[in-house]
């Protein structure tokens, strides 16, 4: 069976959702490999056989941490000479897809970036135009190379051996080009992450730069936050908190706009959600064709209604 490489991303030693979701693509597509670059490559193991990952490759090099992009490029490249290789599979982000563009060229293959399907036949299915089209295409030379929208389906357990090796490689001089001289800590909110959270409450425009409601009902729901392309641009949420086109794509359970107006920009990052709540003050705002359940109001007065009904009825 040929075998399909997912770079793996860690959280305190588990798998990301969007790492997990890859794993399930990868079952699709052959025998899935997870490759876990860093110090705790050892202790991966466990997580990643829970989805599917028959071997875990681990790579430590101090250049991966230590230079940008392309000595994790050259690290992949290695590692996928020693398989039978269908496809590498990555999640899709500003630093994946620049590694993934270069692994392209190391194996001579093809590259898809932003997929939101894969196929058994590896035929993958992209959301273009801020998801007014849909493309479908394949990679007709060489092993597939493919990054992953987060979100783009639910992961599914699956147990496999999860046997952890240790890789040695080789990062050449030429690729110890742009230094990594500080690092910055995200700093932490106690809230889940946007890509991975079950439910995300977002605010825009209508907040008026006054997040603390949004922020509020999240808390009590135990959500993520999120912040329409307004509200980031007028400097009252940071854009890591972005929902849209360019920002981050979600697709939880349950999605609160509030204050939001709809522009087709953030609907391409949210529109897949399961079940859509809007509050708006404009009964013609173009987000309530997408709701499930729409209420005309100001955010400032249905948000801490919601927030203090929930808190009385929680267990």
């Amino acid at each position: 069976m040929p075998q399909v490489l997912v770079l793996a991303e860690q959280v305190a030693g588990r798998p990301t959702a969007p790492t997990c979701e890859l794993l399930t693509f990868a079952r699709r597509l052959g025998e899935p490999v997870a490759v876990v670059f860093g110090p705790d490559g050892e202790s991966a193991g466990p997580g990643l056989a829970a989805y599917g990952a028959t071997r875990v490759l681990w790579v430590e090099d101090p250049a991966l941490e230590e230079f940008l992009v392309a000595p994790k490029a050259e690290a992949l490249a290695q590692v996928a000479a020693s398989l039978d290789l269908a496809a590498v599979l990555l999640t899709s982000g500003a630093e994946n897809k620049e590694i993934a563009g270069r692994l392209a060229i190391k194996l001579g293959a093809g590259l898809v970036t932003d997929a939101v399907d894969i196929a058994g036949d590896g035929t993958t299915r992209q959301s273009v135009f801020a998801g007014n089209y849909t493309v479908e295409c394949s990679v007709t030379h060489g092993p597939a190379v493919i990054t992953v929208k987060p979100n783009a389906l639910t992961a599914e357990p699956s147990e496999a051996a999860g046997t952890v090796e240790h890789v040695a490689v080789t990062i050449s001089d030429a690729a110890r080009t742009a230094r990594i001289v500080s690092r910055e800590p995200k700093q932490a909110s106690g809230r889940p992450g946007l890509t991975e959270a079950t439910i995300v409450v977002s605010g825009g425009r209508g907040t008026g730069g006054n997040f603390s409601e949004v922020e509020q009902l999240a808390d009590t729901l135990g959500a993520a936050v999120g912040a329409s392309r307004a509200a980031v641009d007028s400097g009252w949420y940071p854009h890591s908190y972005q929902v849209g086109q360019t920002g981050l794509t979600v697709s939880p359970q349950l999605y609160i706009a509030a204050g939001i107006s709809g522009a087709i920009q953030h609907r391409a990052g949210m529109q897949t959600s399961k079940a859509i709540v809007v509050v708006n003050k404009d009964a013609e705002a173009p987000i309530f064709a997408l709701a499930d359940l729409g209420v005309v109001g100001d955010l400032h007065t249905v948000l801490p209604a919601v927030t203090e009904a929930l808190r009385q009825h929680a267990p």
